[in-house]
């Protein structure tokens, strides 16, 4: 990793809000509205992307919380739905998607005291504000090791360590624009933090539903002081660049006199399809966010990794944006277990997720289906999405209907597109984990076959 720039403005730039100003493919600035109407652009160009089969609606990205919502009749109905859904999940004795089925917490806080034995000693003191002679020291110094970096520190959740990296770097370059995408985390899931908070704003080499190319990060026509990278790009359908290009967009980024974040939230996931170790992809950035319970299995938690330097600097800004917690130990444990546990395997998850995407096609084409789309049609990670031609609330329906009957959950919630997205479809994420182990291909299209037929009936 390299160490960046040293301060030599504060940043005090004005918040952005949803505007733009002539230059790149698409910018956010403090006044105005065209910065959603970027997002509708990525949005709309996903639909493009993602195709489908026969002559049905094209379709786009969705995902839980802003971007995609679950029809429910009101606040009451929603949480005897929940309620429904859990107790069918649980009850089934094979599930395709998800790394386990809903525990109450009694079963969580068993399970994470019979993991963490084989992590920890348990006999040792808790954590006193992450102090580094604890478990949550622990967990930073394995974190770095895994990722090949000078050190990490633990974050409480994601949302804060982004905002924290982008603040860094804003005052050791002296430039409060992020280069991002419209379609990334950072915008679509944070509340705009790193404007309102961090007073930043970003522009958008592209708006297509992919990494930018190093052409069009060239061809940004004002500077600025960090290229934001999420990997993989989550609301796009989980999409990895080729490693020739992720090398080819961090150069650009160089000759640009910017540093490099990865927002990895899922990169420990990556690997397989850079055909690269995590340390060599991390040692392309200048700062690494990595989350423990998107992928490891964990209860919450997050980390940022980089130099001594940076780190450094970070604990700082954690103590000022509130994440100086006086306890964190569970969390600390169940990320420490993670490690152990599910990093290991997620190449096998991820060679796995290939065999389930095509068996769900050949399914969905056996079913008569009149329009599908399995997105990416070979996944890069162990993530994938799934659209259907029909309302979200009928599909999840379906599946729970399946679940109480069958005892099998071959999909759990599906979701609409945003206010970019076509109407009458609906998308649900697939994450192969080890329960989809189980499954032979043969098993999977019988599955599809049984929930078609569950969808008019």
């Amino acid at each position: 990793m390299t160490e960046g720039r040293k301060h030599t403005t504060e940043t005090g730039k004005p918040p952005a809000e949803d505007g733009k100003h002539s230059g790149g493919a698409g910018e956010r600035t403090a006044a105005g509205s065209a910065g959603a109407a970027a997002v509708s652009r990525a949005r709309a160009a996903t639909e493009a992307a993602v195709g489908g089969r026969g002559s049905g609606p094209a379709a786009g990205p969705a995902a839980d919380g802003p971007v995609g919502t679950a029809a429910d009749d009101g606040p009451d109905d929603a949480v005897d739905d929940r309620a429904r859904r859990f107790a069918a999940y649980r009850g089934s004795a094979r599930t395709l998607s998800g790394e386990r089925p809903p525990e109450t917490i009694a079963e969580r806080l068993a399970r994470l005291t019979a993991d963490a034995r084989d992590v920890y000693d348990l006999d040792g003191w808790p954590d006193f504000y992450g102090d580094a002679d604890s478990v949550v020291g622990e967990l930073e110094r394995r974190t770095a090791d895994a990722l090949g970096t000078a050190a990490a520190v633990f974050f409480p959740t994601g949302t804060m360590a982004q905002q924290v990296a982008l603040r860094c770097w804003a005052g050791r370059t002296g430039n409060a624009t992020v280069a991002g995408h419209p379609l990334s985390h950072l915008e679509v899931h944070e509340r705009d933090a790193y404007a309102v908070v961090s007073g930043l704003r970003m522009v958008h080499p592209t708006s297509a539903p992919r990494l930018a190319t190093a052409d069009e990060i060239y061809d940004l026509q004002e500077p600025f002081g960090t290229l934001a990278i999420e990997l993989p790009l989550r609301d796009a359908g989980y999409v990895l660049p080729s490693w020739e290009e992720l090398e080819s967009a961090v150069a650009a980024a160089r000759d640009l006199d910017a540093v490099v974040h990865f927002d990895g939230a899922r990169l420990w996931e990556s690997a397989p399809h850079f055909g690269r170790s995590l340390p060599e992809i991390a040692a392309l950035a200048d700062s690494v966010y990595v989350s423990f319970y998107k992928s490891l299995d964990g209860i919450a938690g997050a980390a940022l990794a980089g130099t001594e330097e940076f780190v450094a600097e970070a604990r700082a800004w954690r103590h000022r944006y509130g994440g100086q917690l006086f306890q964190q130990w569970p969390t600390a444990l169940a990320a420490l277990a993670g490690l152990d546990r599910e990093l290991p395997r997620l190449p096998e998850y991820v060679a796995h997720a290939k065999v389930v995407a095509r068996a769900l096609r050949e399914g969905l084409a056996e079913a008569d289906v009149p329009w599908f789309r399995v997105h990416p049609e070979e996944p890069h990670t162990h993530e994938f999405q799934v659209w259907l031609p029909h309302p979200p609330e009928v599909l999840t329906e379906a599946g729970t209907r399946q679940a109480e009957e069958t005892r099998t959950t071959l999909f759990r919630k599906w979701y609409e597109p945003g206010s970019a997205g076509p109407p009458g479809v609906a998308m649900t994420e697939v994450t192969v984990a080890s329960p989809a182990l189980e499954w032979t291909a043969e098993e999977i299209r019988t599955a599809v076959g049984d929930f078609v037929r569950r969808i008019d009936g």
